[in-house]
């Protein structure tokens, strides 16, 4: 990759650098404006880190104020609050409304506000955020946006150069991709003002005994052994979503929102985690039921052969907001069907029945 002289070494960089090119295209932006990672965790983390180094022109300190949501997964949150602590900016963010959407006129951005990170599609909520709005507030006051677009790329069509975002990341695995890569797009501009996260070989321009001169990007951003096989299977899961189309597949799943929102708030004791109107709103599916812990509302439908997420979904803070330990989420994509959505609701009917608070 990148390296060898024979004929299995250049394909294997036309098919990688292939890939990036397909990916681009998909996302609306240039292939040198994408980068690829182990995982969008590891993208968050590349951009946080750039903010407490002195050599990225839009570093944060000290009176500076980093601005996250609620709403947000823990690969979104984390990093941040790290940065916060290592730079001593302040942490502060959006609340969310009962529904679990970002509430706006919770907080109003500052000169001081340095970054605003968010999420477009809420893991847990499905609640799907206004980001021209969200970025036009950011930018009034200068600061730069950072888009987690984990639970978006893959299920509507996303261009991150219409939406305006200077960074987003979303990964591999919930896109029909394999496990083990993510990607990181960042403005090329910024790209090239921003420092390298890991450094090592192949992101190097020049390396002496006494200092290092880095590749353009996005090479410098790649350091070591690549994820060759990862990375050109995404190519092949994007080019295999672009050729049904992210229209319909949107469409597909908004058509499977329905119907389980409908289903599961016809069953008495079954309360949705999120809006319950299918508007702006993606395919996480978050639900309770009176008296069943979601662990053994997951065990029970897992015995019907329907599988679901249990847990706090990476995201303590929002249910803490939410007034609940855990939920159950289904998560619906370009594959389910109606008759999975039935097999759901009727799943959870038989759990109410054999813990014995149907009627409830």
């Amino acid at each position: 990759m990148h390296r060898g002289a024979h004929q299995l070494a250049e394909e294997a960089t036309d098919a990688y650098e292939g890939a990036r090119a397909d990916i681009a295209r998909f996302v609306g932006v240039e292939a040198n404006e994408i980068v690829f990672t182990k995982n969008a965790t590891e993208s968050l983390n590349l951009v946080t880190y750039s903010f407490s180094d002195d050599r990225f022109p839009y570093h944060v300190g000290p009176g500076d104020e980093i601005v996250i949501t609620e709403l947000e997964h823990h690969a979104n949150l984390v990093p941040w609050q790290e940065l916060a602590r290592r730079t001593g900016a302040t942490l502060k963010w959006y609340g969310i409304t009962d529904d679990g959407r970002i509430d706006l006129d919770s907080l109003e951005l500052s000169p001081a506000t340095k970054v605003v990170a968010f999420t477009h599609q809420s893991n847990v909520t499905g609640a799907v955020a206004d980001v021209h709005e969200m970025v036009r507030r950011a930018k009034a006051v200068g600061a730069l946006v950072v888009l987690d677009a984990c639970q978006s790329v893959p299920h509507m069509p996303v261009d991150f150069r219409e939406l305006g975002v200077d960074f987003a990341a979303f990964s591999g695995h919930k896109m029909l991709g394999p496990s083990g890569v993510g990607v990181l797009y960042g403005r090329y501009a910024l790209l090239e003002e921003t420092p390298p996260f890991i450094t090592g070989g192949s992101m190097i321009e020049t390396v002496t005994m006494e200092a290092t001169t880095y590749a353009a990007p996005p090479q410098r951003f790649e350091a070591g052994v690549p994820m060759t096989s990862q990375v050109v299977g995404l190519g092949a899961a994007v080019r295999y979503l672009d050729a049904i189309g992210m229209e319909a597949v949107a469409a597909h799943e908004h058509t499977l929102v329905g119907a389980a929102l409908e289903g599961l708030g016809a069953i008495d004791g079954v309360h949705i985690v999120g809006p319950t109107e299918n508007v702006d709103r993606g395919g996480a599916v978050s639900f309770v039921v009176d008296g069943i812990h979601p662990h053994d509302v997951g065990q029970i439908l897992d015995d019907e052969g329907v599988a679901i997420r249990v847990g706090h979904h990476c995201a303590w803070p929002l249910m803490r907001r939410l007034g609940v330990p855990a939920t159950a989420r289904a998560s619906f994509a370009v594959y389910n069907t109606l008759d999975e959505v039935e097999a759901l609701v009727a799943a959870v009917r038989k759990a109410q029945k054999f813990f014995g608070v149907a009627d409830r």
